[in-house]
């Protein structure tokens, strides 16, 4: 499923307020701490199946009342926080929806079986070899 950041701008409400950490003064008057809540439930992008991927894949970013929440107070500037925000959630989203391909099962050939016991058993006899003693063996 491909969609865009401007395809979720919708469903996005942001909430600012201020935020700690390097700034100065400014970090005690300026709201530069962006808050992103993504209404799941009412988005018409994502089909019922994906929207019940997402929400497994991302159940520890859900409110109580089905909202994914992604925060962002790393910049100085709320507008940069808040383009970091919508970043985040577009990759999250992405991830979520990604199925993995199933592995197939596979042997090791047997070259690799005998080369790993070669190996194994060199390593045995440099061990061994490191005892009192050793000559006796």
């Amino acid at each position: 499923m491909d969609f865009s950041k401007e395809d979720l701008l919708p469903g996005i409400s942001f909430k600012t307020s201020r935020s700690g950490g390097k700034g100065g003064q400014n970090v005690n008057k300026v709201s530069s701490k962006a808050e992103l809540n993504y209404n799941l439930e009412e988005s018409s992008i994502f089909n019922d199946l994906q929207k019940e991927r997402i929400k497994e894949k991302l159940s520890n970013r859900l409110t109580a009342s089905g909202m994914i929440q992604v925060i962002s107070d790393e910049e100085r500037s709320q507008y940069l926080n808040k383009e970091r925000c919508l970043d985040k959630l577009f990759h999250l989203l992405h991830k979520a929806l990604h199925v993995a391909k199933p592995r197939k099962a596979t042997k090791p050939s047997k070259a690799s079986v005998e080369k790993r016991l070669q190996e194994k058993q060199q390593k045995a006899l440099k061990k061994l070899n490191r005892r009192r003693g050793a000559a006796d063996f």
